[in-house]
């Protein structure tokens, strides 16, 4: 079915935009909420003038964003957390903790600039440490990238040492007990052989 759109559908298409739909979609989400209507004249006039002032109003978002992305494009945030034996955070490090990161940072600039963490492209939360680069979607137009730093904390680090010290004993300590009850097999089966 060829729909002409009234409003936004994320993923589907823009306000004024004309796309053709299955018939389903159109019939049970476009059309009951108004988001779509069919492609009449009246409705096509309609769009237009909605696209404009669409056009308008995005203009005025991407104005706004703009010098909040000039001042997060680029930054570094590091974030020190607890880490377990592999290397794996015991927590994890969220789009929320990066944006509020970022309306610190982009405040600096921009006083009144608040990041959601809805902007933040993070498709799962962080969980080791390393270095990810992040997406900050802003307006539809405009982005920055941003990157990640996550490192251990300094009791992780302090536990890690000390963890990476007791297992190196521990091994040493296993292999020095199985070299005892190697000689100690052999001597037994010396002994029965002698015996024989």
């Amino acid at each position: 079915m060829k729909v002409v759109f009234f409003e936004e559908v994320e993923g589907t298409a823009l306000v004024g935009e004309v796309k053709e739909v299955k018939n389903g979609f159109a019939r049970n989400y476009l059309l009951p909420r108004g988001l779509a209507g069919p492609t009449t004249k009246n409705n096509l006039f309609r769009a237009e003038r909605l696209a404009q002032a669409d056009a308008i109003r995005q203009e005025k978002l991407d104005g706004d964003a703009s010098p909040v992305a000039l001042a997060i494009a680029g930054q570094e945030l590091t974030f020190q957390a607890r880490v377990g034996e592999q290397g794996r955070l015991f927590g994890s490090i969220t789009a929320r903790d990066i944006a509020e990161r970022l309306t610190e940072i982009a405040a600096s600039s921009v006083p009144e600039a608040v990041i959601e963490h809805r902007q933040v492209l993070l498709p799962q939360s962080l969980r080791s440490l390393g270095a990810e680069d992040v997406r900050v979607r802003l307006t539809r137009n405009v982005s920055a990238e941003v990157r990640v730093i996550v490192e251990p904390d300094a009791e992780s680090a302090e536990l890690s040492f000390d963890e990476v010290v007791a297992e190196v004993e521990e091994a040493e300590a296993a292999e020095l007990e199985a070299a005892e009850d190697e000689d100690a097999g052999e001597e037994a089966a010396d002994v029965e052989d002698a015996e024989e």
